[in-house]
């Protein structure tokens, strides 16, 4: 697909939109900051500086006016997106400004979204490459059930990883870039160019998170740009059967990854798979990589520091969906040594924080920055 051949106008105003609202937030932050900024305490918490945790409505923003400029074929695809969104949006946005909004809501307003879309669409996952599963799939309503669940899988679990400056926008950009990428070798122009206007207005909030965190994403960002990411992979498979469902899971794979095994350890260690802490991945690269070797840089470039580790973990399997997109046996070889390499990486940056922690409470190496090992290892000694 020619870059040129596609309506450049939506990609450049839907950044340019995403851009400017997300610099007005910021600049206006005197006026709704008491509605709208995120505390600095909590345990999953590593900002230092109160922060407005809205950026979610300036890539809603941008979509809207991305979808009004572009081409009808364009607007077909989007439209529905936007629309079917609102739920996950709404009560995303409703938790950034009350702090009142429960985790059952959020996920039941995330399939919501997910059963409008199939609604307003008629797709859903009727392929998964497992045959009993497709047999039962092929009664409707498990059918839309089973979608609606998946699809609010992954925006909760995009919602989970938002936790430093970029992680989460770009690991999402990786991912519609990949879902983008294989729609092209498959021929379906739209639905690439859907997943490249996306990217470019997330981008266009990026540009104001990372490095320095001047906007968060905020609930309704997350779940927003979560719910767009596991539908256009619906859509991508829904459309094009020769791509095996493994290649859209693993353009979702780190999130996913995290995700799982969080409720798995917190299962193991007999909590709430819902009660937040400080043991996810990213959470441990801030100790044992970030807090280490980039303890000289400000608190805002610290964070920033973990993106670019993680992003590596999304980049991975997003490459090797991109390069085998209908090849199932080699998806799932690639599904294994990812959630493998991410095990391994979870397991040795486990052990670097410990070691840190053990390190900085040793009374000949006082020196050491306290500040970003107390609060961040508490859980790690369990």
């Amino acid at each position: 697909m020619d870059l040129t051949e596609t309506n450049i106008i939506a990609f450049e105003l839907g950044l340019a939109v995403s851009l400017v609202c997300s610099l007005l937030l910021v600049a206006t932050t005197r006026w709704h900051g008491r509605f709208t900024l995120d505390a600095t305490r909590g345990v999953q918490k590593f900002h230092s500086v109160p922060t407005p945790r809205i950026g979610g409505l300036a890539i809603m923003l941008g979509l809207i006016f991305a979808c009004v400029v572009a081409s009808d074929a364009q607007q077909a695809l989007l439209a529905p997106l936007l629309c079917a969104a609102a739920p996950a949006f709404l009560f995303g946005i409703a938790e950034d400004l009350t702090r009142r909004v429960s985790i059952g809501a959020r996920l039941v307003a995330t399939m919501a979204s997910g059963v409008a879309c199939w609604a307003l669409t008629g797709v859903s996952i009727a392929h998964t490459g497992v045959n009993l599963l497709d047999a039962a799939l092929t009664w409707l309503p498990l059918s839309v059930l089973f979608t609606a669940f998946a699809v609010g899988g992954v925006a909760n679990a995009v919602n989970i990883i938002d936790g430093f400056n970029g992680l989460a926008s770009g690991t999402v950009v990786i991912g519609l870039i990949a879902v983008g990428m294989i729609a092209v070798d498959c021929g379906d122009a739209e639905l690439a160019r859907t997943c490249f206007i996306v990217s470019a207005v997330t981008v266009g909030f990026f540009l104001v998170n990372f490095p320095y965190g001047k906007l968060f994403l905020g609930d309704g960002g997350a779940y927003l740009l979560g719910f767009l990411l596991a539908w256009l992979s619906v859509t991508l498979v829904y459309r094009n059967p020769q791509v095996s469902s493994w290649a859209p899971l693993l353009a979702c794979a780190y999130p996913t990854f995290e995700t799982v095994f969080t409720i798995v350890r917190r299962l193991w260690c007999r909590r709430h798979p819902g009660q937040p802490d400080s043991c996810h991945l990213h959470s441990l690269v801030k100790i044992a990589v970030a807090g280490r070797y980039f303890r000289k840089f400000s608190a805002p470039l610290r964070n920033a520091c973990v993106s670019p580790f993680s992003w590596v973990l999304a980049a991975v399997p997003a490459w090797i969906a991109v390069s085998f997109p209908q090849d199932p046996a080699a998806l799932v070889q690639g599904t294994l040594a990812s959630f493998g390499l991410y095990l391994g990486v979870y397991w040795y940056m486990t052990h670097a924080a410990r070691a840190r922690r053990r390190r900085a409470t040793r009374p000949a190496v006082r020196s050491v920055d306290l500040s970003d090992v107390e609060s961040e290892t508490a859980s790690l000694q369990a």
